[in-house]
């Protein structure tokens, strides 16, 4: 299923606030849009709403704000991703600073199944 036009507005009022970063790439899924800031997932677009990949050091500012984590359904959560603030999204310059942020977030934070000694 396609995504609605009102979600594709939205998708590109993102991707028109975060023009200056670069190398942004925008692919279908989930149902809605993920975002990659060349080669790594930052970010998912779903159901008009922008979710941004967190760590243990970068979650707190989402939850301070009330915000919450990606849940496409009711047995689903994706606790890694969280709904970026509107104020953030309105804001071009702030946006584009959590983006880098959340491009910087792969495994940051997490501790490895498996450790080497």
């Amino acid at each position: 299923m396609r995504a609605g036009r009102k979600e594709d507005s939205y998708r590109d009022f993102v991707l028109d606030q975060l023009r200056f970063l670069g190398g942004i790439g925008c692919r279908s899924m989930f149902g809605g849009y993920g975002l990659y800031l060349g080669a790594d997932f930052f970010g998912i677009l779903h159901a008009g709403r922008l979710y941004f990949k967190t760590d243990e050091k970068t979650r707190e500012k989402y939850r301070i704000r009330g915000m919450a984590p990606f849940a496409p359904s009711e047995k689903q959560v994706l606790k890694a991703y969280y709904e970026v603030p509107g104020e953030i999204v309105e804001d071009d310059e702030l946006l584009a600073s959590w983006a880098r942020e959340a491009a910087t977030c792969r495994g940051r934070g997490k501790v490895p199944s498996r450790e080497k000694g």
